[in-house]
């Protein structure tokens, strides 16, 4: 005999879940990078998604939600409008009831669990970093038990939320968000003879460490001077360090080497003109820049953070070097460099292996995964 509970989780699935979709905001990259792929992945499987911002911040993600007609909407009027955002997400619930909040990075995510709890609606909430501030650390250990499940974007991420949160294992599930395609555009080949261009994207901000690439890319020139002067730097994105990096860009001679240009909105034709890719970062979570690179073909220098302590094989596919290690750093690059066909070769074996962990499949079955659980959740709470 069928119960109420398999009536509802049956009409959930045939009639698709109302979510709410809350993030910080709209910058471009980071956790907004990958709704689009997130969404169509919900939407296959019947349910309606909007996205909410509680920011607008930079709004270079909304191009990218609107060519995948995603309705998204800003809910503070400026950024750090945060009860203006209360508000206004108080007043988005009551309108337009949503089956299910799913919330994204730690501000959103207290949002929706007081939302969810004083309306009851039932909260999933993704972790997408292997780091948090202090305080952000003891908000959520505190409003933890708010979100239904978790979602961690890595298994990098799904350890830390584990030891650092307090979560019970049995209430976080993984779903990298970082989808690969084997069509991606692909690193040019290096001609004999030819400069060698090694790039990074990332927002200009302290994690990311490029004063310290700075550093290493010095350390390598004054090491080996003929070989650096035929490689090229260049750091696609913005932010609020782009005045300090560029001084110390210029106080240590390194104005043509080291290049900053700006915001990349199109990834793949940035790392297709590529020989090589590197990521200083403190921390991580995913690193979707890095894995992109990966996609690309490129043999990667990057630091043993987050998920790329686990998809880079040293001597395989690249360099793990340690945080704010400028000597280590520098020496990889002069590894790079010195032996660009050797660099390629590791960049094929690399894309070979991520295609193997995080392609089409890989990212389908988690998904289903994660939803199958959520429409479980909503159906239940439904009775």
């Amino acid at each position: 005999m069928e119960s109420a509970l398999d009536d509802e989780l049956r009409r959930h699935t045939r009639d698709g879940m109302q979510i709410h979709y809350l993030i910080n905001g709209l910058n471009g990259g980071g956790a907004a990078f990958p709704i689009p792929d997130l969404v169509a992945h919900m939407r296959g499987r019947g349910h309606q998604v909007r996205v909410l911002a509680l920011q607008p911040q930079d709004r270079r993600s909304c191009a990218w939600l609107d060519r995948a007609g995603i309705e998204w909407q800003v809910l503070g009027r400026r950024d750090r409008d945060w009860f203006g955002a209360a508000r206004a997400l108080h007043a988005e619930l009551d309108r337009d009831r949503p089956d299910l909040i799913w919330t994204s990075l730690t501000g959103a995510t207290v949002y929706g669990q007081v939302m969810g709890a004083t309306q009851r609606i039932p909260v999933v909430s993704w972790q997408h970093n292997a780091f948090l501030r202090p305080g952000n650390r003891r908000l959520l250990q505190l409003t933890r038990s708010l979100t239904d499940f978790w979602v961690a974007d890595s298994q990098s991420v799904v350890d830390f939320s584990v030891r650092t949160l307090g979560l019970e294992p049995s209430r976080v599930m993984r779903w990298p968000i970082f989808r690969a395609r084997d069509d991606a555009k692909q690193a040019r080949t290096w001609t004999a003879g030819t400069s060698l261009r090694i790039g990074s994207l990332g927002r200009l901000h302290p994690n990311k460490r490029y004063d310290q690439l700075i550093e290493a890319v010095a350390a390598f020139s004054a090491r080996a001077p003929a070989l650096a002067a035929r490689v090229e730097f260049v750091v696609g994105g913005s932010g609020e360090e782009f005045q300090r990096l560029t001084a110390q860009v210029r106080a240590r001679g390194l104005e043509g080497r080291v290049n900053f240009v700006g915001f990349v909105d199109d990834t793949e034709a940035f790392l297709a003109g590529l020989d090589g890719y590197i990521q200083t970062s403190h921390h991580e979570g995913m690193c979707i820049a890095a894995h992109e690179a990966m996609q690309a073909g490129l043999p990667v220098i990057c630091t043993a953070v987050g998920e790329l302590q686990y998809s880079v094989e040293p001597g395989r596919s690249g360099w793990l070097v340690p945080i704010d290690d400028v000597d280590a750093t520098a020496t990889a690059i002069a590894a790079l460099a010195a032996n660009p066909q050797a660099a390629a070769q590791m960049g094929r074996y690399g894309r070979e292996r991520l295609l193997e962990r995080f392609g089409a499949a890989a990212f389908r079955r988690a998904g289903d995964a994660v939803l199958s659980r959520a429409e479980a959740l909503v159906a239940q709470r439904a009775q």
